[in-house]
């Protein structure tokens, strides 16, 4: 596969092996750890300043919007300028309103509106930054590292999620933000610590030599966009896999990020402590999933997207059976079964695509599942949160088994039991 505008010698053997990506590596687990401290202060600081949960939900969906509406656009600059220099422009801006937003945290001179106005730009920079993230590796490995790269970058941003919020939590606690006595040295400590991973970052992206020029000309974006989407939809097994991917995060998502802490609260004497051992082990198993997807053997040609699908049919079967169990540990296996299954289909699916796109469209094609794993989240958690309202075992087995039954009747459709046969992309 040519690196996008270019055509240069790859490294052979592991993705590691391979300076870019190491740059590539370095340069983002650095990054998705400073996330992790913003993820932890902004809410917090929303809080802090209102204590009000419905200022918070206005930051998140300032956030979110923008990221949804603009995703598309943001695929089609990818494959106009190259994933690395849009990954570098969205950085620079998160690194200017990240540092802007801190220092005026810590001069104690922080309102509302300007928390607002940082989740909009915060959230605008996301819509170009996810698409480039998603394009970049397949600039920088040869086809068969693929599965290894995406394995060791996805593992890595799993990792962060894992580690990173009890670290931030703790730094903020320790400066003294607290409900009775809110403090905002804490929170602009770890929004700095967010901008200095930027800074990292824009370095590494510097020093990588490969994948500099765009592959697309200069047609109008909306053109651009629209040559995204005839690609997909000529493709029957990458547009079933994106509406597969719609389809769980409208089934589950919603149905855990609400459901979990409930199910917690209500049935758990551990309360608090038990969500915290099962989000812990959703995390951990989706790294053990993503590893497996990078590190094992595909499964044969034939067998390919019934055996991943099979796979995400156990998660959903692993979601409704929470509704059945009352005790922590039963519990912290089952998200741990979730996670295994999610991440283990999500590294395999984004590799076999990342195969079959080509070059000069891979922005775009990356920008709408992108825009199929985000787009229908917030829906799912407004459902969600009103049928637990109703009954939270009905919520679990409901959504379990209707992705159960999504998935498993996709592995029956023609085009997911030839999918693992379609040939991979010549340039």
């Amino acid at each position: 596969m040519a690196v996008i505008g270019q055509t240069t010698a790859r490294t052979p053997g592991h993705a590691l092996g391979v300076r870019n990506f190491q740059l590539l590596w370095l340069g983002q687990a650095v990054s998705l750890l400073g996330d992790q401290f913003a993820f932890v202060a902004l809410p917090w600081l929303a809080l802090v300043l209102t204590g009000s949960a419905l200022a918070l939900g206005g930051v998140l969906a300032l956030m979110a919007v923008p990221r949804a509406l603009f995703m598309l656009v943001g695929g089609a600059y990818v494959d106009r300028f190259s994933p690395r220099r849009v990954m570098a422009a969205a950085n620079a801006v998160r690194l200017a309103a990240v540092t802007v937003i801190a220092v005026i945290v810590i001069a104690d001179r922080v309102e509302l509106w300007m928390l607002y106005a940082f989740a909009l730009v915060f959230g605008l920079a996301d819509a170009f930054f996810y698409p480039a993230q998603q394009s970049i590796v397949p600039a920088l490995l040869e086809p068969d590292q693929l599965g290894q790269g995406n394995a060791i970058a996805q593992g890595t941003g799993q990792l962060a999620v894992f580690i990173g919020p009890a670290i931030a939590g703790a730094v903020v606690a320790a400066l003294g933000t607290s409900g009775a006595q809110p403090s905002m040295a804490g929170i602009g400590l770890a929004l700095l610590v967010d901008a200095a991973s930027f800074v990292v970052s824009l370095v590494t992206l510097a020093l990588i030599r490969s994948g500099a020029s765009g592959a697309s000309g200069g047609e109008p974006i909306l053109q651009a966009v629209r040559a995204g989407i005839s690609f997909v939809g000529r493709s029957p097994a990458l547009r079933t896999t994106i509406l597969i991917v719609m389809g769980i995060n409208l089934l589950v998502v919603g149905p855990l990020d609400v459901g979990l802490p409930m199910f917690a609260y209500s049935r758990l004497p551990e309360g608090v402590a038990a969500y915290g051992m099962m989000i812990s082990a959703s995390g951990g198993g989706a790294l053990i999933g993503m590893l497996a997807g990078g590190l094992l053997p595909s499964p044969r040609p034939s067998l390919f997207g019934p055996v991943v699908l099979v796979v995400l049919a156990v998660a959903g079967f692993g979601v409704a059976g929470l509704a059945f169990v009352s005790a922590t540990l039963p519990a912290t296996a089952l998200c741990g079964l979730i996670g295994i299954g999610v991440g283990y289909a999500n590294l395999t699916f984004i590799t076999w695509a990342q195969r079959r796109i080509p070059d000069m469209l891979m922005g775009r094609v990356m920008s709408l599942v992108m825009l199929g794993s985000i787009a229908l989240v917030p829906v799912s958690q407004v459902i969600a949160g009103a049928l637990v309202q109703v009954s939270l075992p009905g919520l679990l087995v409901a959504a379990g088994c209707l992705m159960a039954a999504l998935t498993l009747g996709a592995a029956a459709t023609p085009a997911m039991r030839r999918m693992g046969t379609e040939p991979a992309w010549q340039p």
